[in-house]
């Protein structure tokens, strides 16, 4: 039970003699520690168990072709780095996150900077550019897939034959499009807050001093935009790296495993039921992605204070 002291506080009353009013509590209630025991066992269960067990089962031969798990070492290794599907995977994701991270900041940024004034107008086109945002990935490419099929709408539209998703050279650019068309809308909403966040005595300096747009935007602008540069560049290349569904909607991987990123190639064999050989190419992404970004965010930190 906790403890607590009855404090008075001294009102004259209508006769002149003083009352006591109130009652107030000296320590807040202490809830026991158990009751946090159904979000630990759950956080417990279905993340924090299956992210160690990712660090033991690449050097196993745990697959559905063995009855037991047995330590084989780095064999998974190099089984993905001598049939090339180590450093196809690790090239063909590394592109498709500095394409998508490029296409998502340039939509958005352009977004932003034509939506800036807050106009009934721009507020109606800023809600229908964040749409995509909230619409399912996996949805988004199933509906892209069927556009830009080579009998699809959009050669329906323009009276041609191309196949879209066909090309080797080309898919990985269209289908990072698409991505960038998906999360452009987030990166609007970050470069707006900047813009929102710019005193509004340094843009009319700037004006005074006889700066045209261009000039305001690249000497004022974009150096305060700099804190919104790093957090939506950072998000769309960590995220755009971690891809599945999209890619899986719209190419499944092909064509020529020209799109088979990471998550691509895990969910391909993983399928084939070589478990371990997936848990190895899943630990090699989380090393590539802590490789990428710790060296991305210092320097953007860096960055940002020397602009």
């Amino acid at each position: 039970m906790t403890d607590t002291v009855v404090q008075t506080r001294k009102q004259p009353s209508a006769a002149g003699t003083p009352k006591s009013v109130g009652r107030l509590p000296r320590a807040a209630v202490h809830h026991p520690w158990w009751f946090a025991l159904p979000a630990i066992a759950v956080f417990a269960g279905f993340f924090l168990v299956p992210n160690l067990l990712n660090f033991y089962y690449p050097f196993t031969n745990w697959s559905s072709y063995h009855a037991d798990i047995a330590f084989t070492g780095l064999d998974n290794f190099r089984t993905i780095a001598d049939d090339g599907s180590l450093l196809r995977a690790v090239r063909t994701t590394l592109l498709y996150a500095l394409l998508a991270a490029v296409f998502q900041n340039g939509f958005g940024l352009v977004l932003a900077l034509l939506l800036e004034d807050d106009s009934r107008f721009n507020r109606f086109f800023r809600a229908v550019f964040f749409l995509p945002v909230l619409i399912s990935a996996l949805a988004t490419g199933y509906v892209f897939q069927a556009l830009l099929d080579q009998d699809g709408a959009v050669n329906s539209l323009l009276g041609t034959d191309i196949p879209w998703l066909g090309s080797p050279t080309w898919t990985l650019v269209i289908v990072t499009l698409i991505h960038g068309w998906k999360w452009m809308g987030l990166a609007m909403l970050i470069y707006l807050a900047g813009l929102k966040g710019i005193p509004g005595d340094m843009l009319e300096a700037a004006r005074i001093d006889g700066a045209g747009p261009w000039r305001t935007f690249w000497s004022v602008r974009w150096p305060m935009l700099a804190p919104a540069v790093t957090f939506n560049v950072t998000t769309a290349l960590i995220g755009s790296m971690n891809t599945f569904d999209i890619v899986q909607a719209t190419t499944g991987g092909g064509p020529a495993a020209s799109t088979e990123v990471f998550n691509i190639y895990m969910f391909r064999i993983f399928g084939q039921g070589l478990y371990a050989q997936a848990s190895a190419m899943s630990l090699v992404l989380f090393l590539v992605v802590v490789a990428v970004a710790i060296p991305l965010v210092v320097g953007l930190r860096r960055r940002e204070q020397m602009l």
